[in-house]
């Protein structure tokens, strides 16, 4: 080996990528091609996401940044949801300013430490946006820092062991709602430009690059066997309250496993809360393709039968009916229930029940089939107004 040969500031990362990736191939519930190229997909999305966090992770001047999205997925993104954070330090303080949007929810969230294989970060702090002061415009200024005496209206506490300022706008109907903006200042350091980096620094970024990507995998190959499988397959929880959420929010999960020719239809009531939205999920534990598929469905957009109920069905084969909701070939995956800003409890009448039926027992199955129904041209008008309706979100 030459004297003085220098060390590879990024081998970390290269390492941690190659590690990541024996983790993704050998996962055991990957059967088919499509679910390992999809496993590679959602590497290849946690690598450019990860060094984004690495190089924004900016505790002296803090900016809001995607935290998941439909191009770097994790922890079974919404696909009603835009996700922001930014860096913080409990013992300082922190002037948040925005416009509020037209979506059904916004929300903002303390939370301490980072997801790890057996931690989940628990909220100090979670609420929505009727806990803010909004002007004629919308538009609102609010404070996070530490405990002080008389903190006065809009002043929130960090909390021991804050790391971090997660805001969350949640959409019901994508086509008509437009999402608002948020900024985020340290107080003591404002005005003034951060440190240049050094070699030193850079690689401390790598490095911890490295340690996310290959936490990140870990944790959310662990989290549908926390949450989820144990459950009895083609069933739901009743409505809870989300672990580590807002006290505002309460969910409904399960797992499916429809063989071909099988399909599940999901009956719920037409939830009074503003938010209420179903998805699908990989064993990835992301969103499987929402843009192009009907692979989600709020009550926005949801078709609700006259006696109150909004009837989904479940397949890889088209029922020919406005809420199906596309496995996109999976066999297995993740199925999720949200609802949100609701002031009272959802319970278990609330919720969801499921059946499975064979394809061609679908219509049998739903008792106002007739006004269900939807032809090609009709399905191709729905999968264009969410192709347009998310072009929109991304760059509005």
């Amino acid at each position: 080996m030459a004297v003085n040969e220098p060390t590879s500031v990024t081998k970390p990362f290269t390492d941690a990528i190659a590690q990541a990736e024996s983790m993704v191939a050998a996962a055991e519930f990957a059967e088919t091609d499509a679910d390992r190229a999809e496993g590679l997909d959602y590497l290849a999305g946690g690598i450019s996401s990860i060094l984004q966090l690495a190089r924004s992770h900016s505790k002296s001047h803090p900016y809001f940044v995607t935290s998941t999205g439909p191009y770097s997925k994790m922890g079974l993104d919404n696909p009603d949801t835009l996700y922001y954070h930014a860096t913080v330090e409990p013992d300082a303080t922190y002037v948040v300013r925005g416009v509020r949007g037209s979506t059904v929810d916004l929300s903002f969230q303390v939370l301490r430490g980072d997801y790890t294989p057996t931690n989940v970060p628990g909220g100090d702090d979670a609420f929505d946006d009727r806990r803010i002061t909004l002007d004629e415009d919308g538009a609102f200024e609010i404070t996070f820092g530490p405990a002080v005496a008389d903190p006065g209206p809009g002043y929130f506490v960090l909390g021991e062991g804050a790391s971090m300022l997660a805001v969350r706008e949640v959409y019901g109907d994508w086509a008509s709602e437009t999402k608002g903006s948020v900024t985020i200042e340290r107080v003591d350091t404002v005005g003034t430009a951060p440190e240049e980096p050094d070699t030193e620094k850079v690689a401390r970024r790598y490095a911890i690059a490295a340690k996310m990507l290959t936490a990140r995998i870990n944790t959310w190959f662990n989290f549908p066997k926390w949450f989820y499988l144990d459950e009895p397959v083609n069933t739901f929880t009743a409505p809870r309250t989300t672990p580590g959420g807002l006290s505002t929010q309460y969910s409904s999960v399960g797992h499916f496993d429809l063989p071909a020719g099988k399909a599940m239809i999901v009956t719920v009531p037409k939830s009074d809360a503003p938010y209420q939205g179903f998805q699908l999920g990989s064993l990835w534990y992301i969103s499987l393709d929402y843009v192009n598929h009907q692979t989600s469905l709020n009550s926005a957009q949801a078709q609700v039968d006259p006696d109150g109920n909004i009837r989904l069905v479940i397949s890889a084969n088209d029922p020919g009916v406005a809420n199906w909701i596309e496995t996109t070939g999976r066999r297995r995956g993740i199925l999720q229930f949200r609802w949100q800003r609701t002031d009272v409890p959802i319970g278990p009448e609330l919720g969801p029940t499921a059946v499975v039926v064979d394809d061609t027992d679908v219509a049998a199955h739903l008792p106002f089939a007739e006004s269900n129904r939807i032809d090609a041209d009709g399905w191709a008008q729905r999968i264009a107004v969410r192709q347009r309706a998310f072009a929109r979100r991304m760059l509005g």
